[in-house]
């Protein structure tokens, strides 16, 4: 199985594989999500390690139980190889109505064939009023007119 783009990467392929990424976690679909990455793929996520697709799947069922309306949006930071560290922001909110941006960087390195092997994440919550959300397209894919993380001063 082969994920296009594949590395080694230039910053037009890598900005593409995090667009991909973005709009893969934005479906909220844990089996679609899981085939970007290798069988063995291995994950830090916040304090928890995950390791091959069966646990990816599951981190994000559980995930996705939890962060209700979740909308998140990825910018490329820095590429080289095989390698791509992103930034990345998320809206959600709780099943008490709570709303949380979520800011991380996370830390990509792939395969011959474009599959993520490993993902290390790194990611901060803060609580915010609705009326301090920035991420209000309906749910799934970001539209393209939707301005990203610099635009919209994250």
């Amino acid at each position: 199985m082969s994920r296009p783009p594949l590395p080694p990467f230039d910053l037009e392929a890598a900005v593409q594989k995090a667009r991909l990424a973005e709009d893969a976690w934005n479906s909220r679909d844990p089996e679609r999500v899981s085939l970007a990455y290798t069988g063995d793929s291995r994950w830090r996520n916040r304090a928890e390690f995950i390791a091959g697709r069966k646990e990816i799947v599951s981190f994000l069922t559980r995930k996705w139980r939890r962060e209700l309306d979740y909308r998140l949006i990825k910018e490329v930071w820095a590429y080289q190889g095989a390698r791509i560290a992103v930034r990345f922001v998320y809206e959600w909110r709780d099943d008490s109505g709570q709303w949380f941006r979520s800011h991380g960087n996370e830390n990509w390195q792939f395969d011959e064939a474009g599959l993520m092997s490993e993902r290390h994440a790194s990611i901060n919550d803060v609580p915010i009023g609705e009326s301090e959300r920035k991420f209000h397209w309906p749910l799934g894919r970001r539209p393209d007119d939707h301005p990203g993380l610099s635009e919209l001063g994250l």
